[in-house]
């Protein structure tokens, strides 16, 4: 008997919760398993959904950091005829998936504001006649709340809906417990399947990336600090103002603000936009600069370059700077604050990381390959 699968995504400012979704969503593919990736925000175009069947849900994102507000892509806020056709929207996915197995990414440990939409699928697909095998995916390391109560309601929502809990780390390096006060109570749910990525990429063109800075962004919403001071720090570095920095830029940055980025770059520095062979550009260059996302971590590692990390951490955001310090500990980067960057100071910690060994610190990979394979286990068992 084959299996059927629907997997709910939301990025609301970066890209990486898509990205692993996919990821995951192409293993269970490739297993088997029929796929409806159901996205509640845009796709980004350098991501490769392969043989995933997609549905857009109305999408919607964060205006800022705060993540205190939903709007549309045309930055209006989101309101009750939004939420109630985003409601519709994700039942009628699940009905057309006929789904064994019902993935969502993030949710309940995160993505609380949409509440509204996931309790209601939720019970939806437990009033089902054949109710699918729940599972969530989360990343390595979860945003700390200030209020303890929402990581208690994170941890029932858990044990009310959920038959498994997928982290995708190395638990070796991180666990649930380093970033969750109440991981002890949902530890029966919980298998870690290594980071998920690092798959195969396009081959780098050329010499591009060979002993370069790479400076990247991810998609780019959250990184004007470490952009405008990556454009003014090359002739401030001692260890590498001697070579090519290359800034990639995501594609949530608007092309009017791409082009004065562009413009603003000094003899030495290239600026284009983000690039799906950027793994490959790491593994040729000399150090990577970047904030601290989950698949930019990913790929540093598997790359074993140098690395200085500016974590993202406006707001309450305590994910990125966390992922960061763990890797310092390990010898395997330089983090510098977000807050109150100058070149001056990206450029000494760049010449500081480049003092740094070429550590090849292992790390469990294939999260993605053994997500496929925990579940299916749990399909299988569920059947028998």
């Amino acid at each position: 008997m084959s299996f059927r699968a629907l997997i709910h995504v939301q990025h609301l400012l970066g890209t990486g919760h898509v990205v692993r979704a996919a990821a995951i969503g192409k293993a269970l593919a490739a297993e088997g398993v029929d796929v409806t990736l159901a996205s509640g925000n845009r796709i980004p175009p350098t991501l490769d959904t392969g043989p995933l069947r997609i549905i857009e849900l109305p999408a919607c994102k964060s205006p800022d950091a705060a993540f205190k507000r939903l709007v549309t892509l045309d930055n209006e806020d989101v309101d009750e005829t939004w939420k109630s056709a985003r409601v519709k929207a994700s039942i009628q996915a699940l009905e057309a998936a006929h789904c064994d197995l019902l993935l969502t990414e993030t949710y309940p440990f995160g993505r609380r504001q949409l509440d509204f939409e996931m309790t209601p699928l939720l019970e939806a697909a437990r009033r089902r006649s054949r109710p699918p095998l729940i599972a969530t995916s989360i990343r390595d390391i979860l945003v700390r709340k200030k209020q303890l109560w929402k990581e208690r309601w994170m941890a029932d929502q858990a044990l009310t809906y959920y038959d498994r809990i997928l982290i995708h780390s190395d638990p070796n390096f991180i666990q649930l417990a380093d970033s969750f006060p109440f991981a002890a109570e949902v530890d029966h749910l919980v298998r870690y399947t290594g980071y998920v990525g690092g798959g195969e990429r396009p081959p780098a063109e050329g010499f591009d990336g060979e002993d370069e800075v790479i400076i990247s962004c991810g998609g780019g919403a959250v990184a004007e600090s470490l952009l405008s001071a990556a454009l003014e720090a090359r002739p401030l570095s001692r260890r590498a103002e001697d070579t090519t920095w290359r800034i990639l830029i995501g594609h949530d940055i608007s092309d009017d603000a791409f082009a004065i980025y562009r413009s603003s770059a000094i003899d030495g520095v290239v600026v284009e936009r983000a690039r799906r062979d950027f793994p490959e550009l790491l593994k040729r260059a000399r150090l990577s600069v970047s904030q601290a996302g989950y698949n930019t971590v990913l790929d540093i590692l598997v790359a074993s370059v140098p690395a200085v990390f500016v974590p993202f951490a406006q707001i309450n955001e305590t994910e990125q700077t966390q992922r960061a310090e763990a890797l310092a500990k390990h010898g395997r980067a330089i983090v510098t604050p977000e807050e109150n960057l100058t070149p001056e100071r990206l450029a000494g910690a760049i010449d500081d990381a480049l003092a740094l060994p070429r550590n090849r610190h292992s790390v469990r990979l294939g999260g993605a390959e053994d997500s496929a394979r925990i579940l299916l286990q749990d399909l299988k068992e569920r059947q028998s």
